[in-house]
């Protein structure tokens, strides 16, 4: 199984806390054929320094730097032009893979024979504590029930090139991820998660994704932009995927 080469694309922006943990997690994959793309986003630490002291050891990390800051889609879309393997996954510059992961998504695609997956995924703070809560999803997760809400973690999902080609990422600086994995569905349908959690999401207190009014500004650009949908029929939506939050989604959120 070791034949199929895994491009992982990994933005940074001012990770010099977490980046070398992120960097190890990958490197302690039981699955070894991988490439790290990491593309800098013009990051003002020692972000790169520390980043290029693993590619002196480490021929299989790459790193790429913007010209100027341009966000986390654009940093997404040069790693994916860069890319050369037969499979795409993703991962962020302060999130964490579980020595597994690789080796058991590519056994599930290749069992199923199907050419998307992702998993489910367990949570730390900022400094790396564990906050004893794991996010799962829908077994058979439909287009319809994406569209309401992004059940799939950024830092677990991963595509077959053969059969999607590289899909383009969007330039914004949020919910880039979502709109790859709508347009994955939108052509498969469904698609099953490796039911159990192979990756660790760092909750961070500046994320972006901490402010939930920012992220609901994000969700209706989705509908506006990707969707094509006009306002009033955006915000219309945007009750459904409220209700989606509120009703459903708790469901998924496990106590571990």
């Amino acid at each position: 199984m070791q034949e199929n080469l895994v491009s992982i694309i990994i933005p940074s922006f001012n990770s010099e806390k977490f980046i070398a943990e992120t960097i190890v997690s990958v490197q302690n994959q039981t699955y070894i054929n991988w490439e790290m793309i990491i593309v800098d986003d013009c990051s003002k630490d020692h972000t790169v320094s520390i980043i290029e002291q693993f590619i002196n050891d480490d021929g299989r990390i790459h790193l790429f730097r913007l010209d100027e800051n341009s966000g986390t889609g654009i940093a997404r879309d040069v790693a994916l032009s860069k890319a050369k393997g037969d499979y795409i996954a993703f991962l962020d510059a302060d999130d964490l893979w579980k020595p597994l992961k690789l080796e058991k998504q590519l056994q599930f695609l290749k069992e199923n024979k199907i050419p998307f997956t992702f998993c489910f995924y367990d949570c730390i703070d900022e400094e790396g504590n564990k906050l004893n809560k794991r996010v799962e999803a829908p077994r058979d997760l439909s287009y319809r029930q994406l569209f309401f809400c992004n059940y799939v973690g950024n830092l677990t999902g991963i595509y077959e090139v053969k059969y999607f080609g590289k899909i383009a990422i969007s330039s914004t600086r949020k919910r880039q991820d979502w709109m790859v994995w709508l347009t994955i569905l939108k052509k498969i349908k469904k698609a099953k998660p490796v039911p159990e959690s192979l990756a660790i999401y760092r909750i961070r207190n500046n994320s972006l994704s901490a402010s939930k009014v920012d992220l609901l500004k994000h969700n209706f650009a989705v509908y506006r932009s990707f969707h094509g949908f006009n306002y009033v029929t955006s915000l219309f939506i945007m009750i459904g995927f409220l209700l989606t939050q509120l009703m459903i989604k708790p469901r998924y959120i496990k106590k571990i």
